[in-house]
């Protein structure tokens, strides 16, 4: 993995190429970070989907006039590759100097594309800004532990600081803390994390060091969610489980990776970090 990481865009100066490019991007697959976690790439215990938002998207029309517009991409999880990020700013930008006849000829370029890369279908919306607008912003459901009153001591990743606490609940627990290092640049990656759950009580004191762990940890977005999940599923019983983080915005895109043992996916609400 680490050389199939190596070979990406990320970490090197690149030429910003701004004619329409597909071959930009750059897949990485999921297998190996899978295995790590002790899933089983063919029945993964989850659903869920990597929510991209790209913000510095633009093109020419049929008479050249530059248009504007924001991207919505849902790459299923179970989807045989990822797309590293710096690849898929590059691809996005090959867009701005080439003419296209019309909104949804872009899109279903964007579609077919990504598709290929990810080896599954993804999904493409684009959106004017008026639409993004009339989204606002959202505050993070459930209860935040980030105001608890715990001493933190560990920055290196530790997932035996999960502890239960007593009984069975269902709630809703997030906080603003999670920080994670992108496995090749090192340089930080900020969200927000939300757990939903119905079992084994998960203690809150536990949980906000649990995520404050990952502080030196060095993974990418969507496999840090995974992880989370993972943790918890493996360490408490669940009737049901949900987790989602909200990255904070990058070089024009934001991820937003959840992973469910329900159906419902998430609604496109952002948070005021995006």
């Amino acid at each position: 993995m680490s050389e199939l990481v190596n070979a990406s865009p990320l970490g090197k100066n690149s030429e910003y190429q701004a004619k329409y490019n597909p071959e930009l991007l750059f897949p990485i697959p999921r297998r190996e970070k899978q295995l790590e976690l002790g899933l089983d790439p063919e029945n993964l215990p989850f659903k869920g989907s990597d929510v991209w938002f790209g913000y510095e998207l633009s093109w020419l029309d049929a008479k050249g006039k530059p248009l504007a517009m924001i991207g919505r991409f849902e790459l299923p999880c179970d989807s045989p590759s990822l797309i590293e990020s710096k690849s898929f700013k590059l691809y996005l930008n090959s867009f701005n100097q080439t003419q296209f006849d019309s909104v949804a000829q872009v899109q279903a370029v964007m579609a077919k594309d990504l598709s290929r890369a990810a080896g599954a279908p993804v999904k493409v919306k684009l959106m004017t800004i008026a639409h993004m607008e009339a989204f606002g912003f959202k505050a993070a459901p459930g209860i935040g532990v980030d105001e608890l009153d715990v001493a933190i001591d560990c920055y290196d990743y530790t997932p035996d600081l999960l502890q239960k606490a007593e009984g069975v609940r269902e709630e809703i627990l997030h906080s603003h803390l999670l920080k994670s290092n992108c496995p090749v640049t090192g340089q930080p990656d900020w969200g927000t994390v939300v757990v939903q759950y119905k079992g084994e009580a998960i203690s809150h004191e536990s949980f906000l060091r649990f995520i404050c762990s990952f502080r030196g940890h060095q993974e990418f977005h969507e496999q840090c969610v995974e992880r989370v999940f993972t943790e918890i599923q493996s360490r408490f019983k669940m009737e049901s489980l949900t987790v989602y983080a909200r990255y904070v915005r990058r070089g024009g895109l934001d991820i937003n990776p959840w992973r469910s043992t329900e159906q419902a996916g998430q609604d496109d609400g952002r948070l005021i970090r995006q």
